[in-house]
């Protein structure tokens, strides 16, 4: 066990996660009590705090032991899920993320219900808050993988420990902790990242990374190290991934509850500038340092899971390695509590207050939210043992969603039918469970690929039935966005 790394890593931790909640307090103390102070920070996050969270939000488990993970299959062209989620930015920043925040709407399904009505609020609240669920056994894994590397404690013993103080992380002070801790974390995460990808290519022969592309160039594996790969995962996995983060991630709660918490629209646009190099240039590093493992013998046995993480602890000073798991560690925990504090507040909101407690009071919200956040935690603690490769599961997880991206264009500019909003939810999520658990894209000669597959019955679909089916004007023409619009104004 590296006793001393692990002691610098959750010392880092605690007085990080500590420090910022007694700050917070004091702060809120000394503020006028605002109603969506837990969830949503006030609606008061300015552009720092703004793009780390976002940054942060989508650059978990998937982007680091992801990638690490997935460069065993597909190469340096598992690159394209940091450039997926560079494009997914663009497009939240300077539209759904915009959309949430002027309609100040509390979750996603919110939004669902001024388009189309109770019904379709509630059906996607519990399928989204499932989706996020299982975003969050994936991250609680990623915690275990790392302590792990440190303790050797194997990695359910490592995501109970890192799920304890995932939920430390986020019930203390809720979306506005998260955030602060997040634009702390980012500057050490690159410190580290950067110092320790300059460290291991000092290790190697000639002090770079050339022996590397050599290793996969003499083993006739060229396209290991090209970013388009071949043309086999340039249409499997390079395609499948981008479809599935832009067109589900666009709208997930996880994501956008961060532009919900922002200060003003300006603020996200602003925050784009920095949340996407953030979150892109990590995928560089992650891609160069996962195929090193695979090239070192000591490391390429322990197998995709471990030996990325492992190359690192053995491989690095002990003070870098220190700082590299804790940022690490820290880049997972926040994910964690996003994809933990997200399915609660649709829960609280959406479920709790909007079927059960509608005068619910915010201290009333706020201890609902709390103890979904420690339930959810547990239970992800429970299984995370047990998943599959993470980008695979995750690819799988983004194509339930894809459907609820285009019902919402088609509410906000076309039209709002509450049925044909249904008949395309309902289709798209029977396709993709036929896709997952039957040969029916075999036998149909059609590519096995439950994001494409999603997305193109979502367009058809969608397109077809609100042609037949008509509905009430589009909500952006609405006399009601209108009014809005003028009192926000």
């Amino acid at each position: 066990m590296k006793t001393s790394m692990l002691f610098i890593v959750l010392l880092y931790e605690i007085v990080t996660i500590c420090g910022v909640a007694l700050w917070l307090k004091r702060g809120k103390s000394q503020s006028a009590h605002n109603d969506s102070e837990f969830a949503l920070g006030g609606r008061s996050l300015p552009v720092g705090v703004v793009a780390a969270t976002m940054a942060l939000t989508v650059l978990g488990t998937a982007h680091i032991l992801g990638v690490f993970e997935m460069v065993w299959g597909v190469g340096a062209a598992a690159i394209w899920f940091s450039i997926a989620h560079v494009i997914l930015l663009v497009v939240v920043c300077y539209s759904t993320g915009l959309w949430v925040r002027r309609l100040r709407v509390t979750t996603v399904p919110e939004l669902l219900e001024h388009l189309f009505g109770k019904g379709i609020r509630v059906l996607v609240s519990c399928v989204m808050a499932g989706i996020i669920f299982g975003i969050l056994t994936i991250e609680t894994q990623g915690l275990g993988i790392i302590i792990n590397a440190m303790t050797g404690w194997g990695i359910t013993n490592g995501a109970i420990a890192g799920g304890v103080i995932g939920i430390f992380y986020v019930v203390l002070a809720g979306m506005k902790e998260v955030g602060w801790i997040n634009l702390i974390n980012a500057v050490v995460m690159y410190v580290g990242l950067i110092l320790a990808t300059i460290f291991m290519a000092l290790r190697l022969p000639g002090g770079n990374f050339d022996s590397v592309a050599e290793h996969f160039v003499s083993q006739d594996m060229d396209y290991m190290i090209s970013v388009f790969g071949n043309s086999q995962i340039l249409m499997t996995f390079t395609l499948g991934m981008v479809v599935a983060v832009l067109f589900s991630q666009s709208v997930n709660q996880m994501l956008l509850q961060t532009a919900m918490s922002a200060k003003d629209e300006k603020t996200i646009k602003k925050a784009l500038w920095i949340a996407a190099p953030i979150n892109g240039l990590f995928g560089v590093f992650a891609v160069v340092l996962g195929l090193t493992a695979m090239t070192i013998p000591e490391f390429a046995e322990l197998g995709p899971k471990k030996a990325a993480t492992q190359m690192l602890v053995e491989y690095l000073p002990p003070w870098l390695g220190a700082l590299l798991l804790a940022s690490f560690l820290a880049a997972i925990l926040s994910t964690f509590a996003m994809t933990a504090l997200s399915p609660a507040t649709i829960f609280s909101n959406d479920i709790y207050k909007g079927l059960f407690k509608p005068d619910a009071t915010e201290a009333q919200m706020t201890k609902v939210t709390q103890i979904a956040i420690v339930v959810l935690a547990s239970i992800a603690i429970a299984v995370a043992s047990f998943l599959p490769p993470i980008l695979a599961a995750m690819t799988w997880l983004f194509a339930w969603l894809i459907p609820v991206f285009f019902i919402i264009i088609f509410g906000l500019f076309w039209q709002r039918s509450a049925l044909a909003a249904l008949i395309t939810l309902v289709t798209v999520w029977a396709g993709n469970f036929l896709w997952s658990f039957s040969d029916i894209a075999l036998n149909l000669g059609l590519l096995k690929s439950n994001a494409v597959m999603a997305l193109t019955a979502s367009v058809v679909v969608g397109c077809v039935a609100n042609l037949m089916i008509k509905g009430e004007k589009a909500y952006f023409k609405s006399q009601t966005y209108l009014d809005l619009k003028e009192t926000n104004y």
